[in-house]
């Protein structure tokens, strides 16, 4: 089975969810392509807290980054980058976005000069192509992450999550996999939700 992931590298909850996809490769036959998606152009017109207003600034930086890598190198450094920079958001708590696009382009062994990326609007484009990519799967009102799948006539459909905490890991992650395979393939399946429980527990 094929699956698109797409993420937003500081949402603690994509990273959870990162995580137990990652999980269920060990023991489902899956074979994930991973994308990104932005808080930044999520949130854009959203009335927010001054406070989550700023953070949302800083989610570009590392999303256009991980959009200049995979322009030069190819889609495939997207996960070892994405996981490189979430180890340090999500378990390191590192607070520094500068700082932590640095270190994940020097563990993964690219150029530090597409730090400059983070900065700059050249690749706005290609995240919000990206991101549309996402909502053109799930529909608007979503968030990060979006996984596609193929339904029983093999056709992409897409849902928003599936927000959990705290990560699934060996064959309890397969199981809720098929789960989640089993609704996406049930044709008029929106929405499975109900009131979070618990915050994020990333490691």
């Amino acid at each position: 089975m094929k699956a698109t992931f797409w993420f937003d590298p500081m949402c603690p909850w994509a990273w959870i969810t990162s995580r137990w996809v990652l999980e269920v490769e060990q023991v489902r036959d899956v074979q994930v392509n991973w994308q990104v998606m932005s808080l930044g152009v999520l949130n854009e017109g959203n009335d927010v807290p001054a406070e989550y207003a700023e953070l949302i600034k800083r989610t570009w930086r590392p999303v256009r980054v991980l959009h200049a890598a995979a322009a030069k190198h190819g889609d495939q450094i997207l996960l070892p980058l994405y996981t490189a920079m979430g180890n340090r958001f999500h378990l390191e708590k590192q607070k520094d976005v500068d700082l932590v696009i640095a270190a994940a382009l020097t563990e993964v062994g690219l150029e530090a000069g597409l730090a400059s990326a983070a900065g700059s609007t050249d690749f706005d484009e290609l995240v919000r192509s990206s991101h549309a990519g996402a909502i053109a799967m799930s529909g608007k009102g979503v968030g990060t992450p979006v996984i596609a799948i193929d339904d029983l006539e093999g056709k992409p459909v897409g849902f928003f999550g599936p927000i959990m905490t705290p990560i699934p890991r060996g064959e309890a992650a397969g199981k809720m996999w098929d789960g989640f395979v089993l609704v996406a393939q049930v044709p008029g399946v929106v929405e499975i939700k109900r009131t979070r429980i618990d915050g994020p527990k990333v490691d």
